[in-house]
C-alpha cells in the first residue's frame, strides 16, 4: 500500500517554520551571546574556578535526567547496506516503524572522513571566543537558521540554556558553491567539512530510494518530493564535560524536522537518547556506524506509519562529546 500525504506539518514548539529568506550561510549559537552575563558552555567548562553549573543552566526538576535510570537499547537496529535491496527494504520498514531510529554499516563512507570531520568540529570550537565572535548570531526569527537550545521555566519564565554549543551551516548536495561560505579556520575546517558532504550526499540519495520503496511508492518519490532546491542544513554540535550532569541537558527532548537526519557522533561516548513509550535508552554509536533518523516530515509523508522518534543528549562528567547531523527536507513546507 502507498502512503501519501497532502498534509502540511503542523508548526512544532520548538522551531519556527515560516518561510524566511537566509541573510547568512552559516551561524553559531553561543549562549553567552544571548544573555551578555553568561560565559560560553566551553568557558564555563575550562574555568577552574566552578565546581556546580551556574543557576542559568540547571533545568526545571520535570526536565532533569533520571541518569540513574537510563536503559542500554541494544536493540536499536543495524542496517548492513551490503545486503540485498529487497533485504534493506523490509529493514528499513521495520526500523522506522518501530523506532524511528537504525544505525548504519558498510555505509562507503571511509572512516577517516567522518573522524577528521569530528576532530575539525572539535578544534573550531576550541577556537579563542575572539576567533568565533564574528559568528555568533541570535537572529535566527529572521531566517530560521538558528534554533535556540533553552527550556522556559514556566515559574520564572527565565530561559534556562543547554551545555552545548551548535554550528549550523547550509550544503547542497549537487551545487557545492557553499563550501567556499564555510569558515576558514581551522584551516582544514572548507576541506573536511567539503568532502564529507560530497561523499554523504549519495548515500542519502540511496536511503531516500529505499524509504520511498519501503512505502510502497516509486524509487524516486521523496527524492521527487523535495525537488531541485531542497533545504538542507548541517549542524556540528560540542558537548564538554559537564559538572553536573544530573541538573542540565546538553539538548532538551525534541523531534527533528525535516524527513532524514543522518549522524556521526563521537565512539564510546554516551550521550544520544532516544524516547521509547516512556523510556528513555542510550544509543551509543557502533564503531563506523552511522546513526539515521525519521524526521516530522517523513513521519507526514507516511500518514503516521513511520515514526519521528523523540530523542535528547545528556552529558557527563569526564568526556566531551562531538557530532555532526546531515539534515534533508523540503523548502519551506510539504508542496501541495
Amino acid at each position: 500500500m502507498a502512503y501519501i500525504s497532502r498534509i502540511l506539518i503542523r508548526p512544532s514548539l520548538f522551531y519556527n517554520f515560516a518561510p524566511q529568506q537566509p541573510k547568512q550561510l552559516f551561524y553559531l549559537q553561543n549562549y553567552s551571546n544571548l544573555v551578555p552575563s553568561m560565559k560560553s558552555t566551553f568557558q564555563w567548562a575550562n574555568d577552574p574556578t566552578p565546581l556546580s553549573l551556574a543557576p542559568k543552566f540547571i533545568v526545571p526538576n520535570q526536565n532533569k535526567p533520571n541518569l540513574t535510570n537510563i536503559h542500554k537499547l541494544d536493540s536499536i537496529p543495524i542496517i548492513d547496506m551490503n545486503n540485498n535491496n529487497e533485504a534493506l527494504i523490509d529493514e528499513i520498514s521495520k526500523a522506522c516503524e518501530e523506532y524511528g531510529f537504525f544505525q548504519l554499516i558498510n555505509h562507503g563512507i571511509p572512516k577517516k572522513s567522518y573522524n577528521n570531520v569530528l576532530q575539525i568540529i572539535t578544534e573550531f570550537f576550541h577556537l579563542p571566543y575572539e576567533v568565533k565572535v564574528d559568528m555568533l548570531s541570535t537572529k535566527h526569527r529572521e531566517d530560521g537558521k538558528i534554533f535556540k537550545y533553552y527550556i522556559r521555566d514556566q515559574e520564572t519564565m527565565e530561559n534556562i540554556y543547554m551545555w552545548g554549543e551548535a554550528f549550523y551551516h547550509t550544503w547542497h548536495p549537487i551545487d557545492h558553491s557553499f563550501i567556499q561560505n564555510l569558515p576558514s579556520n581551522p584551516p582544514r575546517y572548507r576541506e573536511i567539512i567539503g568532502a564529507y558532504i560530497k561523499e554523504i550526499a549519495p548515500l542519502i540519495t540511496k536511503l531516500l530510494s529505499l524509504i520511498s520503496q519501503s512505502l510502497g511508492l516509486d524509487k524516486d518519490y521523496l527524492q521527487n518530493r523535495i525537488g531541485e532546491n531542497p533545504q538542507c542544513t548541517s549542524q556540528a554540535n560540542y558537548y564538554p564535560p559537564c559538572p553536573n550532569p544530573e541538573l542540565t541537558l546538553g539538548l532538551r527532548d525534541h523531534t527533528d524536522l525535516k524527513i532524514l537526519t543522518v549522524l556521526v557522533a563521537d565512539e564510546g561516548v554516551p550521550g544520544l537518547q532516544v524516547l521509547k513509550g516512556d523510556t528513555w535508552f542510550d544509543v551509543d554509536p557502533l564503531p563506523g556506524a552511522l546513526i539515521v533518523n525519521v524526521a516530522d516530515q517523513l513521519q507526514v509523508l507516511s500518514n503516521g506509519k513511520y515514526k519521528s522518534a523523540c530523542h535528547r543528549v545528556v552529558t557527563n562528567k569526564v568526556n566531551k562529546r562531538s557530532s555532526f547531523g546531515i539534515f534533508i527536507g523540503h523548502e519551506e513546507q510539504l508542496p501541495k
